[in-house]
């Protein structure tokens, strides 16, 4: 590659920034402008890849030589979607739904080189089953980890979620974070952006 091109995060999540800072590249954030509006009889497989695919290139006009970054994570549960339940009323409501029961997380990723056009795509899919939990322990964890209204599932992995968690099946263990990293390895690679 002759000329290294700015990579874009993006995402406004400070978690998937957070994953990606720990690369140690330079990027810049964006927040993508693009409809999340579910889509009827839609898997969740292809929901996280739509909207990852549709956030990264909502951004192409604005950076029109970059390597963008999209991604997306959606839960599935009981014949259903689980979106970011936004409150705790929603959390506690939706942990309590989900206390015993296994969850499967798809986490998309998209590299889009806005100058090539050149298009890579991924989905990880992360199983895990969660805790029998009690209504006192969903109450004290979301005291004590507010940002988890913000994570699908309202499972936030990387903090105190874990405790929630039973057992995790994942091929990338920082998927179920929000960030597939090692296969944005893999297509930065092949832009010709080493990490190492």
């Amino acid at each position: 590659m002759s000329e290294k091109l700015p990579l874009i995060l993006g995402s406004g999540s400070v978690f998937r920034k957070s994953q990606l800072e720990r690369l140690g590249l330079d990027f810049q954030t964006a927040s993508p402008d693009f409809d999340e509006t579910p889509v009827a009889g839609e898997s969740a497989y292809d929901t996280a890849l739509r909207l990852a695919e549709g956030k990264a290139r909502s951004l192409a006009a604005q950076y029109p030589n970059a390597l963008v970054i999209g991604a997306d994570q959606v839960a599935w549960s009981g014949e259903r979607q689980l979106g970011k339940p936004m409150n705790v009323a929603n959390a506690q409501q939706m942990l309590a739904g989900l206390s015993g029961k296994h969850i499967e997380f798809y986490s998309a990723i998209v590299l889009l080189n806005t100058g090539s056009g050149r298009l890579q795509r991924h989905v990880d899919k992360t199983a895990v089953i969660m805790r029998e939990l009690t209504d006192m322990q969903i109450r004290r964890y979301l005291e004590r980890e507010p940002d988890a209204v913000y994570c699908a599932g309202a499972a936030k992995s990387e903090g105190l979620g874990a405790a929630l968690l039973e057992r995790i099946d994942s091929t990338d263990p920082n998927a179920l974070i929000g960030l597939p990293i090692f296969k944005l390895v893999e297509f930065l690679h092949n832009e010709g952006l080493e990490i190492l």
